[in-house]
């Protein structure tokens, strides 16, 4: 039973973590949005892809090294091509949320666009939750995880060892 606990308070944590750099790319995003709107002439889901993608830059630097900086950075160049490839299939369900309100139903107010863009992150978010972290962030296996713990230790110890010798 413990066991589940601990897997579910990891779970927890993954989630609250990716939900802190989430939101933090959703101000990025909303605002980027709103800045290329306001200062440019751009059709609104040109000004919205722009937008996204200033937030999926974003949102790399926060997952990969805060909310899993503690998963397997072997394949670094596996990882940010998978992270592309599914932001760019989040990129495109949010952005066809938006696309489908504003040409499809007219709704292209100010207002309107931004309760689309939103609605269309929300969707897309789903979708990136699943493929971060099941496919681009990968969990290292366990004896990996307890060699990388125990080598961290070793190198406090050794450090601190170093240190109590200096006068």
């Amino acid at each position: 039973m413990e066991h589940r606990s601990s897997g579910l308070q990891r779970l927890v944590r993954e989630v609250a973590k990716f939900g802190a750099v989430g939101g933090a790319g959703l101000l990025v995003n909303l605002g980027v949005f709103n800045l290329v709107r306001h200062v440019t002439d751009l059709p609104v889901v040109r000004a919205s892809v722009i937008a996204t993608v200033v937030a999926i830059i974003f949102n790399y630097i926060g997952f990969r090294y805060w909310t899993y900086r503690d998963r397997d950075k072997s394949g670094r160049t596996k990882e940010l091509t998978l992270f592309l490839l599914f932001s760019v299939v989040g990129l495109v369900i949010e952005n066809g949320v938006l696309y489908a309100a504003t040409y499809g139903f007219g709704w292209d107010t100010p207002l309107q666009s931004n309760v689309f863009k939103f609605l269309g992150i929300g969707v897309a978010t789903l979708f990136r939750f699943w493929s971060y972290r099941s496919w681009v962030f990968k969990a290292l296996p366990a004896r990996e995880a307890v060699a990388s713990a125990e080598s961290f230790l070793d190198e406090g110890s050794a450090a601190r060892r170093a240190t109590q010798r200096v006068p």
